[in-house]
């Protein structure tokens, strides 16, 4: 079982800090491998509100709450219309795409059919022997560091750099109706069993020194599209919890989510991570886009 060592005090406190709820940050440390009671305790001590007191409070509202309700409250985000095309179908560049769900709060739509079967193996083959280990941004430096909340190996590819990654970026551009110069390259990435990515914010706070490092250069990231290679037995999901959602991995499939609206606020709801993988392993490719070109 884990226990709350220095990498997941910083996840407490660095999410506290985004204005996370307590329930989220409860059943994502449950996910993670917690005790119920273990992660309630971790989480009110982070909140500054012993367990004991949010337990034994008298009135309809615990101790807890109140505490949260008397930090300040942040900008509420305003949901604007998002760039990506409606219908049920979404004709992206070359292929036509599939759309299985769609939830407005946070902005996330879920597709089906973005790569087909041979691609997405093709993706993985060329990618399996160039993994290194996944990195982190660190928020005080904006240097790229290892942690243990992120248990992956990826490999980044330039955008275009042949005509098949020319052709997913271009594709991927279309269905997420945002400009190819604007996308970072795709990164691959791979999960082993029990491997997991801790809930996190794809953009780079404001709030954190080192985010200037990585807006300088095109901007805030405006949206994520995750693209799953494989089939996945067992967990491995793309979990939401402020939202309440999850999204299994299914090959070919994919989660698109916008947190960045026209006004430039950040959408808190589309905290996310990488469940534990229980069975098999997980392959995956994402795309970010920024403000403005990028690279």
């Amino acid at each position: 079982m884990p226990v709350v060592d220095a990498e997941w005090e910083e996840w407490l406190s660095s999410n506290v800090a985004r204005g996370c709820s307590m329930d989220s940050m409860t059943d994502a440390m449950v996910q993670a491998g917690f005790a119920t009671e273990a992660a309630r305790a971790a989480v009110h001590k982070a909140f500054g509100v012993p367990l004991s007191i949010a337990a034994t409070a008298a009135t309809g509202a615990t101790a807890a709450t109140e505490a949260v309700l008397a930090k300040p409250a942040p900008q509420t985000y305003q949901y604007d219309e998002s760039p990506v095309a409606s219908g049920n179908v979404i004709r992206a560049h070359d292929r036509d795409v599939r759309v299985l769900m769609r939830s407005e709060r946070p902005q996330l739509i879920v597709f089906a059919d973005v790569l087909s079967a041979d691609e997405c193996s093709e993706m993985i083959e060329r990618s399996r022997h160039r993994l290194k280990r996944s990195t982190t941004v660190n928020p005080a430096t904006g240097k790229e560091d290892v942690i243990r909340n992120r248990t992956s190996e990826g490999i980044w590819y330039q955008r275009g750099e042949d005509s098949f990654i020319e052709l997913l970026d271009r594709r991927i551009s279309s269905l997420m109706n945002w400009p190819v110069e604007n996308g970072e390259g795709l990164q691959i990435l791979h999960y082993g069993t029990t491997g997991e990515y801790r809930p996190h914010f794809d953009y780079f706070p404001p709030d954190q020194p080192g985010s200037a490092v990585h807006t300088a250069q095109g901007g805030q990231r405006v949206a994520t599209l995750v693209i799953y290679l494989n089939d996945v037995p067992g967990g491995g999901e793309t979990i939401f919890p402020e939202a309440g959602l999850s999204v299994a991995a299914q090959k070919g499939g994919a989660v698109y989510f916008r947190y960045m609206n026209g006004q430039r606020q950040l959408d808190p709801l589309t905290l996310h991570g990488g469940a534990p993988v229980l069975q098999g392993d997980k392959w995956i490719m994402t795309k970010w886009m920024r403000e403005r070109a990028y690279g």
